[in-house]
């Protein structure tokens, strides 16, 4: 039947606060600009507008599919990471406002070669090259192109309908990256690469413990892709293979920058440490105070 948005919208937020949706109010409102399309700034000018019945049929389709715990970002197959739109489905981890910390950082490294207010050693003259090491959407690696201009990257994963969307992703922000499929380095050891080097290699590998994935938001232990999720029994799985290869793959002053879960700083600096290869450990926190990301840089 037909209805006014604004009634559709009070139904749509009931249904979902009573199915455990975190913020009702504005994915109601989200799933109604994106079925409409139009932006968010003008829905207060449709409350009062009668809604046709194929409309609204389509409407709580997509309000059934959220209430079933489908997140937004993956019935919308959008998401915003560092103010560009990202191709999101459940083949890849949804960008989080976390990961730009990371990016940002990164970016500092490429364009003022600084780490948080350190000076870095100079560096030779030419363009950055960096590596997007399981890159899934390709959020960091793009957003790298996009706001470094003479760099270059490349942008890899395990997955090959990941990296289908990383392709994407490149294409929709208009940047030129190469794409390779493989676990972790393998696609890097091949002749043609002629054992190349980058300059950075960044990374945020799946850290959640595997025995904590069964009390996660089932939004996500239900539909983002486990394998972008599991970090084996400590989190630290992915970790310790690419510290330990990695010099392999990096320049002279080459960098290795991650994201790192809430509590893992330590662990991750004791095993570059330890490793032998690596100098300027630092350590950066998110707006909330949690550490979430290590750099680290080869030693000379």
């Amino acid at each position: 039947m037909s209805m006014r948005v604004k009634e559709l919208l009070n139904i749509a937020e009931t249904q979902m606060s009573e199915s455990g949706v975190e913020n009702p109010d504005v994915d109601s409102k989200l799933l109604y600009c994106y079925l409409r399309r139009i932006p968010k700034a003008k829905l207060i000018l449709e409350y009062q507008v009668i809604l046709e019945d194929y409309l609204c049929e389509e409407y709580f389709s997509l309000l059934d599919k959220r209430c079933a715990g489908i997140p937004l970002q993956y019935i919308i197959g959008r998401q915003g990471f560092m103010g560009f739109s990202f191709i999101v489905n459940e083949d890849v981890l949804i960008p989080r406002p976390d990961t730009e910390i990371l990016v940002d950082n990164a970016v500092k490294v490429i364009n003022e070669n600084k780490i948080g207010d350190e000076q870095l050693p100079e560096r030779g003259k030419g363009s950055f090259d960096v590596l997007d090491l399981g890159c899934g959407s390709g959020a960091i690696g793009v957003s790298i192109a996009k706001l470094c201009k003479t760099t270059k990257v490349t942008c890899s994963d395990i997955s090959p309908e990941a990296v289908a969307v990383a392709r994407k992703n490149a294409e929709l922000n208009s940047v030129k990256i190469a794409f390779e499929e493989g676990d972790l380095f393998e696609p890097f050891k091949k002749a043609r690469f002629r054992k190349k080097r980058f300059d950075m290699i960044i990374s945020n590998p799946p850290y959640v413990r595997t025995g904590e994935i069964p009390y996660l938001q089932r939004e996500i232990k239900d539909h983002e892709p486990l394998i972008a999720l599991d970090g084996g029994d400590d989190g630290l799985k992915l970790y310790k293979r690419i510290i330990r290869q990695a010099p392999e793959f990096l320049k002279k002053d080459g960098i290795l920058m991650f994201e790192i879960g809430a509590e893992q700083k330590d662990a991750v600096v004791e095993m570059l440490e330890k490793n032998g290869h690596y100098q300027d450990l630092h350590s950066l926190q998110d707006l909330a105070h949690f550490d979430r990301v290590v750099f680290a840089r080869i030693k000379d």
